[in-house]
């Protein structure tokens, strides 16, 4: 039987229909899915064997659950997706504000309405996406945003006395009756707005102002919070914490494959974007190595951590950049560079917090170091370790030495040689800058046999940029947009006679 046909009480009973319990509901849908080994949460990755088994354990023992973790962990992604474990639709009292059931209804609308038509009361049907309720606390939210007040104008309106229950109005929370209700960022929530919390977390109830009134609500809660909140800006009363039944540990992705697969799929990357924008996975993992540094810096506040949305701003950021350039110079097609990255860099300084010698040290720079940092551990993924070379020859002093492949290149710079490679530099000048340098495509097709040509160039620079960080050749900065290379001893001549000019003056 199609229930969605009824529409009224008489037709809802004789149908046969029972009323669940809300946790009860999720509970049994939740069921099926684990006997199929399939997950209820689609779109969340890295949570499979960590936190996925401890929400769903939670959702079994019917708990309300209090997610605790750092900023971008998809904490109120994990509450959201909820929704796809409650039916797809429900009846309700016609007319009730807090969706009353018509086998069980609790307000006082409802259940006049009932006593005066019977069977004949007109009921209608919640899509499981209205059943949904989430409030961002902040200091300014009052008990009557959350639970209700008497409505002045309403009672006005309807000539009613203030001690009449139907000149209340109803809060968020009583409005989620029957659905999932969920608090972000519970620590905000002033002590006092937080204490009118605990007798619907223990005894499933509300009490508004002096009305006797007590109000049975069907809610499963859901709260997150950050701990750095417990020291920075509030905490979670201990009545109130110890009233929720199941707090659950969130974290980062564990691996750069995990983070990357996150990325891409939250990253609003245009069709057109990936028609014109070559992206090499090179690129794609030196994103998430970005993070991965910043996550042990310690210039960046680790309490407050990092968040996903860095990776994803920095890559829409440096597709972006690529796509730029590539409209500046009417290309149809071009591929990333390792010079695109200094347009990620405004999604690194946005989304990490620095502690004192962070702040001392500049966002900038620290950005900078968090992309060189990324660089020099990515590149011994592409290419042999440079100072794997150093260590074998000191064991084999006595022997032949081992050759080392990136020789060709530091000698090319030793003989006073530098390249400048600008940012906004038109592709074919860009390939024609690195094929210059003696033994660098020869490093990247030894290592790379069948890559192609616009690879190739990504994997010259690539290798430039990775020789820089083990310090075997020079990199700086230059206003044009850009990197210079050049040799290491060179740089560090220019530097000190900078630095004697400096002390004469």
């Amino acid at each position: 039987m199609n229930y969605l046909e009824i529409k009224t009480l008489g037709a809802l009973k004789k149908a046969g229909y029972k009323s669940k319990n809300v946790k009860e509901e999720i509970r049994e849908n939740l069921i099926p899915l684990i006997q199929k080994k399939q997950s209820p949460f689609n779109s969340i990755l890295g949570y499979e064997n960590t936190v996925i088994p401890d929400v769903e354990r939670a959702l079994l023992s019917r708990h309300n659950i209090l997610f605790l973790g750092l900023r971008g962990q998809a904490k109120t992604r994990m509450a959201r997706e909820m929704i796809h474990l409650l039916d797809e639709w429900i009846p309700v009292i016609e007319g009730s504000e807090i969706n009353d059931d018509p086998l069980k209804p609790v307000s006082y609308f409802a259940v006049k309405l009932l006593e005066e038509m019977g069977d004949a009361t007109p009921i209608t049907w919640l899509h499981r996406s209205k059943r949904y309720g989430e409030k961002l606390a902040t200091p300014d939210v009052s008990v009557a945003d959350l639970i209700g007040d008497i409505d002045p104008i309403k009672a006005a309106h309807m000539r009613l006395s203030f001690a009449d229950e139907q000149a209340l109005h109803f809060g968020i929370i009583p409005r989620s009756h029957r659905g999932i209700f969920v608090i972000n960022e519970l620590p905000d929530l002033q002590a006092r707005i937080q204490v009118s919390l605990f007798n619907i977390l223990q005894e499933g109830d509300i009490q508004i102002r002096g009305f006797k009134l007590r109000l049975p609500l069907d809610i499963l809660f859901i709260f997150t919070a950050n701990p750095e909140d417990y020291t920075n800006r509030g905490s979670i009363v201990t009545p109130l914490k110890d009233r929720i039944e199941s707090q659950i540990l969130t974290h980062y992705p564990k691996t750069v494959e995990i983070s990357k697969s996150i990325t891409e799929q939250e990253a609003a990357i245009l069709p057109a974007q990936l028609k014109h924008v070559e992206i090499p996975d090179l690129c794609k993992l030196l994103i998430e190595q970005i993070a991965m540094e910043a996550r042990k810096s310690e210039f960046v506040d680790q309490k407050s951590g990092v968040s996903a949305r860095l990776t994803i701003s920095a890559f829409e950021n440096l597709v972006s950049t690529a796509e730029r350039r590539a409209l500046r110079e009417n290309n149809a097609h071009t591929i990333m560079r390792i010079s695109d990255f200094a347009g990620v860099i405004p999604s690194i300084t946005g989304k990490i917090e620095l502690v004192y010698e962070g702040e001392q040290e500049g966002p900038l720079n620290v950005a900078y170091r968090l992309l060189s940092l990324a660089i020099r551990s990515t590149f011994i993924q592409y290419f042999p370790d440079p100072q794997s070379f150093k260590k074998s020859n000191k064991e084999n002093n006595k022997t032949k030495p081992k050759p080392n492949p990136y020789q060709p290149i530091i000698s090319w710079f030793d003989k006073g040689n530098d390249l400048a490679l600008l940012q906004e530099e038109p592709d074919a000048a860009y390939l024609n800058h690195l094929y210059k340098v003696d033994g660098l495509f020869a490093v990247v097709k030894q290592y790379y046999p069948t890559v192609d040509k616009e690879q190739a160039g990504l994997l010259m620079e690539f290798l430039l940029h990775g020789l820089s960080e083990f310090s075997l050749i020079s990199k700086k900065i230059i206003t044009e947009g850009g990197y210079k290379f050049g040799d290491m001893l060179g740089s560090m001549l220019n530097m000190n006679m900078s630095l004697d000019d400096d002390d004469f003056e």
